[in-house]
This record gives C-alpha cells, structure tokens and sequence, in this order.
C-alpha cells in the first residue's frame, strides 16, 4: 500500500482559540498560533505514516501567512501535503482553508528522532 502524500485536519474555531485568548487585542477569530498549531497537527499526522517503530518528529520551523481571519464557530482545515524526505528531515507545505476559502498557507519542517521519555532522563 502507498504511503500517503496528505493528510487534512479540521477543527471548529472556539473562544479558546481566538486572538483576544492569548493576550493580543483582537476580536473573537482564529488566532495566528492556533493556526500554526493546526497545521503543525497536520503535518504531525501525516509524518506517522513514515516513521519507523521507535521515532518520532518534532517542529523545528515554520513560515506562515495567515490570509484571512475565521470567525468561532466556523470550521478550519490544515492540508498537510509531504514536500520530500531528506534524511530525518520532512519538509510539508500546508494550506489553511474555512468555510469561506483560503485562510493561510505556509511551510513546516520536522525532524525525524527516536521517541525517548526524556521525563525520566536525570
């Protein structure tokens, strides 16, 4: 079977999420983080068809473009598309659309490492 080149993520804007939540004037929209943490969610998803027992990824960047402002209540999708492999390396471009269109766009790479519970390291 062929691993797969997207994965889409969706969630439905709430106050939690919103501008004025995090400290920033604002009104009641998805904020920039949120949306960064959708697509990172995405991506993260899509990664696991990929990694080997034992690993994990984790974010090491982002560039975002937060295009337009989702209002609560509306629903947000992150499409998570695998740009390439190099090494530990994965690099995924992502495209941000609500209910009215396109919202946001941007690209994230994640580093392939092995899945230690550093909690217990001393």
């Amino acid at each position: 079977m062929d691993k797969p080149k997207e994965y889409s993520l969706t969630w439905e804007v709430t106050d939690e999420m919103t501008a004025k939540r995090i400290g920033t004037a604002g009104a009641r929209i998805l904020s920039t983080p949120n949306m960064l943490a959708l697509m990172e969610a995405a991506a993260l998803e899509l990664a696991k068809a990929y990694l080997d027992d034992g690993t994990t990824t984790v974010g090491v960047e982002a560039h975002v473009r937060h295009l337009a402002s989702t209002p609560v209540g509306m629903k947000v999708t992150a499409t998570a598309t695998l740009r390439s492999i190099e090494r530990r390396k994965m690099w995924f471009d992502i495209v941000v659309t609500d209910e009215n269109g396109k919202c946001g766009e941007g690209s994230h790479l994640r580093i392939m490492v092995p899945n230690k519970d550093r909690s217990k390291q001393a």
